[in-house]
């Protein structure tokens, strides 16, 4: 797919954009992104949450039960059809960034573009990977993603 740039310091979401074509080329069961993508998912949830994207309800479900268990905050958010409209262009067959209201549900629609059947989540976890009242990374999605690997189900 073709990407009009209106926005270099939204460069993350080409790269990832990239990774999701090749983890789809590897026929996986699943694929979940995590990425501190946007700041605007810190300012609707904070820095203890961070925002999933799914539209896979067993996949969001697994997510959910796997954050509950390592005590890592995570809230499912929208993937707005209507948002869509938001990220089309009249130059390319996508641009990267959206409208002002939204940016990372438009950030979230943006990668789901490019998983075209593969059960997939993003993780936009801007939020919660930085500890700011310690000054410290958190590691944060570890142990998350570590769990549900180990209680993870094949996926048809």
């Amino acid at each position: 797919k073709t990407i009009e740039v209106l926005n270099t310091d939204a460069e993350g979401r080409l790269t990832l954009s990239d990774a999701l074509v090749y983890a789809e080329k590897l026929q996986v069961d699943t694929i979940i992104d995590l990425a501190t993508l946007t700041g605007a998912c810190i300012v609707a949830l904070g820095e203890k949450l961070a925002g999933m994207y799914t539209a896979d309800n067993d996949l969001k479900v697994d997510i959910e039960n796997a954050a509950k268990r390592t005590d890592e905050g995570i809230w499912h958010l929208p993937l707005e059809a209507s948002y869509k409209d938001n990220i089309k262009s009249s130059l390319a067959d996508i641009k990267n960034l959206g409208a002002k209201g939204g940016g990372s549900i438009t950030a979230a629609l943006f990668l789901q573009e490019f998983v075209e059947k593969t059960s997939w989540a993003h993780i936009d976890m801007a939020g919660p990977v930085w500890d700011s009242s310690a000054s410290k990374p958190t590691g944060y999605g570890v142990k998350m993603l570590v769990d549900f690997l180990l209680n993870a189900k094949k996926r048809a």
